[in-house]
């Protein structure tokens, strides 16, 4: 069974090797690895600027799973179970909005990333509106984020042939010092997609994605502060932006 599709992916590796064959430019591969990196580097931003707005406001993440597993398990071992509904409602809604990502991704909708993109800003906003509504407790809002940022992250899985996740950071870090490590060693990189394909480069992207990542919540945590929830307005607009701009065609289409 194969997996999702790369809803901001570009040409696969194999389609590069016979455009090559072909006559075709390598650098093409390039310039579409370049603009699948900006992309990933500004969802990123998006992801870690929720994340931290959560994490301010409602103390648990609604991007970053491991830490609320970690939270909840260890409320569990020393028998504070009046805390974790609050540490484990993040990991349904998350695992729904992926579900919800993957399906709209195998959808017959001629743009899927504009699709994605609009129900996560769309998510997003209703967010707002619950916390402005002092009826609805909070949960209800991590819910509505946490769904979110699991649709989000089902939008950009790799940057030419460069696994990545622009809702969290952790094995960005890990395959960054890896492509560091073989640079240093002189290991060539298995099937690049060109020459400019290298250890350095890919360590470079995943690099940008976590800075991407750190300055989104830098920025959350700068504003909450001052503007409340409208915090989140600066993420709904760029993502409104993104996708009026994002016109891929569906790859079963």
């Amino acid at each position: 069974m194969s997996g999702p599709p790369d809803l901001g992916a570009g040409p696969s590796a194999a389609k590069i090797v016979r455009g090559v064959a072909r006559g075709g430019s390598a650098p093409q591969a390039q310039v579409t690895a370049r603009q699948q990196g900006k992309r990933a580097a500004l969802l990123a931003l998006i992801a870690g600027y929720v994340d931290a707005y959560a994490f301010v406001k409602y103390r648990l993440y609604v991007s970053f799973m491991s830490g609320n597993t970690t939270q909840t398990a260890s409320q569990v071992g020393q028998a504070k179970f009046a805390d974790v509904g609050h540490s484990l409602l993040p990991i349904p809604c998350f695992v729904i909005g992926v579900f919800v990502g993957t399906v709209l991704a195998h959808s017959n909708f001629r743009h899927p990333l504009r699709v994605v993109l609009g129900v996560v800003a769309a998510v997003l906003t209703l967010g707002i509106a619950a916390s402005f509504l002092p009826s609805l407790p909070d949960w209800v809002t991590v819910l509505l984020l946490s769904v979110a940022m699991g649709t989000m992250s089902t939008t950009i899985t790799r940057v030419g042939d460069q696994a990545v996740s622009v809702s969290y950071v952790t094995g960005s870090l890990t395959n960054m010092m890896q492509h560091v490590a073989l640079a240093v060693r002189n290991v060539p990189l298995p099937r690049p997609q060109g020459s400019w394909d290298t250890h350095r480069w890919r360590a470079r992207l995943l690099a940008t994605i976590w800075t991407a990542f750190f300055t989104g919540a830098l920025l959350a945590g700068a504003a909450l502060p001052r503007v409340g929830a409208w915090t989140l307005l600066l993420p709904i607009c760029v993502l409104f932006a993104l996708a009026s701009v994002s016109r891929r065609p569906n790859p079963s289409g």
